[in-house]
């Protein structure tokens, strides 16, 4: 089948109606974190069975997606009052992570679609934030974004009762297959950023479906053109309409930059469960298909009497035991910093940079082992498995692939620079678009 975009381009992908008996087994949202991180299992457990093949196919997400509308994950941090799961972020990032074990793809479309989902709880005023919940939650949408911070930004223009947008974003993730793309730019004249909501179908949104990378294939992730895109004044985030000014209670206080290492930590839960992925995937195939090295003067029947085999797979179970360890703290962390300071502006107000600053050396201490780890953990099985594993069809591959991919995202070694600074001389980073 063939998916007419905005722009009149066709790109192939899977019928959604594959997925037509989880919309009935799932109409019921879950009603507890235990129950969300179990319907996040049930999700992962219907990706896994053909992760591989729609790797290989590399055809666009739009059936997956169709899934995760289905399973209610999208809506897993949204308030009752709408139709949401009012989950706290650290539930969030576990639902993530479960469904990147099985489809790194996915899992990085519904973390990115959380982030997004919510940036006007951020950045937008109380009554933003709650319009746009209940624009999105009532209607089930998924939310893409095209916020590249390396490209130029894009460029506004205000208009009568509008602002208008104009420009180009080389990295778009999931804005293909979404409802609602989140825009972001400067208001010509100043330096000022604005950031927005506008329908994804429309004239002006122009997708270049260049996106054929090594990894994460599914993701949607290539280029786009914005033309003339306008939006109200009003849905200006953290903007006053009346005198196009930004409102420095919405916007000029540490609570604002809190997006950053909240999307930071969504890229940590994603290195997480792919690797998890990667480690089960393995362990699966070592018992079933690697043979034992028969020239080792110490040999064994099977390749799990090895004992380079087993030194290596505890090796990675420690390691990344330690890794779940620190993802769940971080995620604690940021819970802790959403429940005490969301809200109104008056309470926004009281987070201090310090206690914003102590919250992205969680996130960056997370970043640098999960980094390390995953890329460890996913090349390294193959040391385990055999030069049989290479093989496309084993599919073992795409778990290093897509890690490597998105671990590029933003160099780790700043992470490790920033850190350091933590360490000797008790700094904590200045806010960024990566910190």
């Amino acid at each position: 089948m063939a998916d007419g975009s905005s722009n009149g381009t066709s790109v192939p992908f899977r019928d959604p109606s594959v997925y037509a008996e989880y919309q009935e087994k799932w109409a019921t949202l879950p009603d507890s974190a235990e129950s969300w991180e179990k319907r996040a299992q049930e999700v992962s457990d219907v990706l896994a069975v053909d992760a591989g093949q729609r790797d290989i196919e590399n055809k666009s997400p739009q059936a997956e997606v169709t899934l995760l509308k289905h399973s209610g994950l999208l809506k897993v941090l949204g308030p009752k009052k709408y139709g949401g799961g009012e989950q706290p972020w650290s539930i969030g990032y576990k639902v993530t992570r479960k469904v990147a074990e099985a489809d790194g793809s996915i899992g990085m479309l519904l973390g990115y679609h959380l982030l997004w989902s919510t940036t006007a709880n951020v950045v937008g005023t109380p009554e933003q934030a709650d319009r746009l919940q209940k624009l999105i939650l009532e209607n089930n949408y998924f939310i893409g974004g095209a916020v590249n911070p390396r490209d130029n930004d894009l460029k506004i223009t205000p208009k009568d009762d509008k602002i208008v947008y104009n420009g180009f974003k080389h990295f778009n993730t999931g804005g293909v297959i979404s409802d609602l793309t989140v825009l972001e730019g400067v208001l010509e004249g100043t330096e000022d950023h604005i950031f927005a909501f506008a329908p994804t179908r429309q004239p002006g949104v122009k997708f270049s479906h260049d996106w054929n990378n090594i990894g994460l294939r599914l993701t949607e992730s290539g280029s786009v053109k914005i033309e003339g895109v306008a939006v109200p004044w009003t849905d200006a985030l953290g903007w006053d309409p009346e005198q196009k000014k930004p409102d420095p209670k919405v916007l000029g206080i540490p609570f604002a930059s809190l997006l950053l290492p909240t999307i930071q930590l969504i890229f940590s839960n994603l290195y997480l469960g792919i690797t998890l992925g990667a480690l089960d995937y393995a362990s699966k195939y070592t018992v079933k298909s690697t043979r034992a090295w028969p020239f080792g003067g110490d040999n064994k029947e099977k390749a799990t009497d090895e004992f380079y085999v087993l030194a290596i797979y505890g090796n990675f179970h420690a390691h990344l035991r330690a890794a779940v360890a620190l993802a769940n703290s971080s995620g604690d962390q940021v819970d802790l910093i959403y429940r005490n300071y969301s809200g109104d502006l008056e309470t926004r107000a009281k987070l201090t940079a310090r206690e914003r600053g102590e919250l992205a050396e969680w996130v960056a201490s997370t970043k640098v082992v999960t980094t390390d780890t995953g890329l460890r953990v996913t090349g390294g099985v193959f040391e385990v498995t055999g030069s049989k594993a290479t093989s496309l069809k084993v599919g073992l591959d795409r778990f290093f692939r897509d890690i490597r991919t998105h671990t590029l995202h933003d160099p780790v070694a700043y992470k490790n620079r920033e850190l350091g600074r933590y360490q000797l001389l008790d700094e904590v980073p200045e806010p960024t678009w990566y910190t």
